[in-house]
């Protein structure tokens, strides 16, 4: 009998119900950004490698009208080959080869019949009966339910398994969002439905769940007795650029806090799962969501970004409303009540036109006793999710040479150097893999979503102005750390900043 290899985990390695002959994958808005941009090369990624069904097709559909070559044109434009790879420019060609396209509208049954032909065309080539059918929505919200339903009437098969994956933003609130959720049910269940945050496919957020609950020593020292508070940081060094009527409409706090951010800290401060299955794994993550208050006002910082360094303020942009008072920039704090973290502020921060490209959890921990030390540095444990995965532990150590001092410094595990050879897959490859697999474990669950709609409602209510005057939000300059105010507002939640002799990863001895 062949043992399984080290540092298995059984609960994740279960069976479940993978395609692996006779699929077709069915791109839905496949003339769209998201699909050019992120969909298809993620589809290209897993074919490539290997862990596409067997003889799979794609088909993508849009009420664009094109033909092959201008499709296969569009698809494969943010395919990477920088340098003209003879074997990456095979692969695109056999990529190519098996992808179709069919345009038609979303709201119209015939449409969805004429697709369904399409794709009844293709399988009449299969060996046996069974058919195999995933649709990625690649789409608006707004077509989301009528394009659900026609599928369901007309493109859906009886002789193999159907799903969809659907994409963010699943509502704007918590009603409208229970609206969308109940409209799609309608059509599709629950083992049907994966919804993607595609922060879930993110590498250093999935090794959460490693780094968490298989080493005694993070988790001896993960609750309020040990921390003081945690940071989740999301910052883009570029504006909306373009994107300002998408963005203007969402804001800040609806296109990060309120799905990704809040995904992560679930994952950072669920309890241990009785396994890494999806189903125990997601209880875990609705259980600490709903000891969640809904923010408050007073917790929270709003800002938006204006002209600096050379660069168009917010409301330069010609997408945006004029006057608008949308956040560019959001902090929220947070309050888990349960007994493993109350009393310990969660600040959750997102801004657009930042110093800089990253996300990134800081958990700073509490002051080592004085005494025999003055003025000590805090230790924080840091997980750069992007760009360059990192996670590295802040300590104190004696400064090198003659003097007797300490110093901060740390342990570090950069990824780029720790493992040389390994190839780290883009998010949406490995939620795509996981949906092909079967895995919900990755993906968010109806009560999740309503959950987390709870906690951001009455917030985002009170910065669209449906119970009283709207804020204004403070400004800040473009290629900022953000608004000013900003440090105080996370100090008031006891976070001390550090030295700033430290720098993360070098430190220069001779500048101390």
């Amino acid at each position: 009998m062949s043992l399984p290899p080290p540092g298995t985990i059984p609960s994740m390695e279960t069976s479940h119900d993978a395609l692996k002959d006779n699929t077709i994958i069915v791109v839905l808005g496949a003339s769209g950004d998201l699909a050019k941009k992120k969909t298809f090369p993620a589809l290209f990624g897993l074919f490539r490698q290997g862990f596409l069904p067997r003889d799979v097709k794609i088909v993508g559909y849009a009420r664009t009208k094109m033909d092959k070559a201008e499709y296969h044109k569009r698809a494969t434009s943010y395919l990477k080959n920088p340098n003209d790879d003879p074997e990456i420019t095979q692969a695109i060609e056999q990529f190519k080869a098996l992808s179709t396209y069919v345009s038609g509208s979303y709201d119209e049954g015939e449409a969805f019949a004429a697709l369904n032909a399409h794709l009844e065309e293709i399988e009449s080539h299969y060996a046996s009966k069974e058919a195999n059918r995933v649709f990625y929505f690649a789409l608006p919200p707004s077509v989301f339910v009528p394009v659900a339903k026609n599928l369901k009437e007309q493109c859906y098969v009886t002789t193999g398994i159907n799903r969809v994956i659907v994409e963010k933003p699943f509502g704007k609130d918590l009603d409208s969002a229970r609206e969308l959720l109940s409209s799609l049910k309608q059509y599709w269940t629950e083992d049907e439905t994966f919804r993607i945050d595609h922060y879930l496919g993110k590498e250093m957020v999935k090794n959460l769940l490693v780094l968490r609950f298989a080493n005694i020593a993070t988790g001896a020292a993960w609750d309020k007795n040990y921390i003081s508070n945690v940071q989740i940081t999301f910052k883009e060094p570029f504006g909306t650029e373009g994107r300002g009527g998408y963005f203007d409409e969402f804001g800040m706090i609806r296109d990060v806090l309120q799905n990704h951010l809040l995904q992560v800290l679930s994952i950072l401060t669920m309890e241990r799962p009785v396994s890494f299955s999806a189903e125990d794994i997601r209880d875990e993550k609705v259980k600490v969501l709903r000891s969640i208050p809904p923010i408050t006002k007073e917790d929270t910082l709003l800002g938006q970004y204006v002209a600096a360094n050379g660069k168009p303020g917010y409301l330069d942009d010609d997408t945006v409303p004029p006057n608008s008072i949308c956040p560019t920039f959001a902090a929220t704090t947070l309050w888990i009540h349960n007994p493993r973290w109350e009393g310990v502020p969660f600040i959750l921060k997102a801004g657009k036109a930042l110093n800089e490209a990253k996300v990134e959890v800081r958990i700073q921990y509490k002051d080592v006793t004085q005494g025999i030390f003055k003025d000590i540095a805090r230790n924080e444990l840091v997980i750069r999710i992007q760009p360059s995965e990192a996670v590295y532990l802040k300590m104190n150590a004696k400064t090198p040479g003659l003097y007797t001092r300490a110093m901060p410094t740390e342990m570090d595990l950069t990824y780029k150097r720790r493992f040389t050879e390994a190839k780290i897959p883009e998010a949406y490859e490995a939620l795509i893999l996981d949906a092909l697999k079967g895995d919900h474990s990755n993906f968010v669950r109806h009560d999740e979503l309503d959950v987390a709609w709870k906690i951001f409602t009455p917030i985002l209510h009170w910065i669209d102005g449906k119970n009283g005057a709207r804020p204004r939000p403070v400004p800040y300059p473009y290629g900022s750390r953000g608004p000013k105010e900003l440090d105080g507002f996370i100090q008031k939640y006891g976070f001390k900043r550090a030295n700033d002799s430290y720098v993360w990863p070098v430190t220069n001895l001779a500048s101390l």
